[in-house]
């Protein structure tokens, strides 16, 4: 089984029509998933006559070095000399990138453990908020430091009730 999300984006400039497709794909069935990224690209002129098509298939881990390759490989080979565009300086270096089992198993017994939101975000290299959005991921309360979060009405058993058996 495959999780994938897909983000698609057509952009018009001096005639021609881009199509650019990006898919994250993690296969669940591998005994290490391991994130894809594929890339897609097609453009077409006035007329609707293909005029560039390709694709790129990597590991999520490379997607940002290869944007960065690709982008000043297009700069220096059309001399358009803009600077391509890079993390701002205060952005966390793991912001946006895929969780694995291990790291959210480190995330959840961290926050049970009592550490602060501040204090996760700082080692895992991430915002606040994407560990307060994660933390309910992993079963945590994001508003309950150090606490689970309940377990639904719907799913509760007598014994989550604190009843006899």
């Amino acid at each position: 089984m495959s999780i994938t999300e897909e983000r698609r984006t057509e952009i018009r400039a001096n005639g021609i029509t881009y199509q650019i497709v990006v898919a994250t794909r993690t296969d669940v069935d591998r005994a290490e998933p391991t994130p894809r990224v594929m890339i897609t690209l097609e453009a077409g002129g006035p007329g609707g006559e293909p005029v560039a098509e390709g694709s790129l298939d990597l590991d999520a881990e490379l997607a940002d070095a290869v944007a960065d390759l690709v982008a000043d490989g297009l700069l220096s080979a059309t001399g358009t000399g803009r600077a391509p565009r890079r993390r701002s300086a205060g952005r966390p270096a793991q912001q946006g990138r895929p969780w694995n089992e291990e790291m959210d198993a480190e995330l959840e017994s961290r926050w049970i453990a009592g550490e602060s939101v501040a204090e996760i975000a700082a080692h895992f290299e991430r915002t606040p908020g994407g560990i307060r959005a994660r933390l309910p991921r992993v079963g945590c309360d994001p508003e309950n430091p150090g606490c689970y979060l309940p377990v639904p009405p719907s799913r509760r058993t007598d014994l989550d009730e604190g009843e006899p058996s």
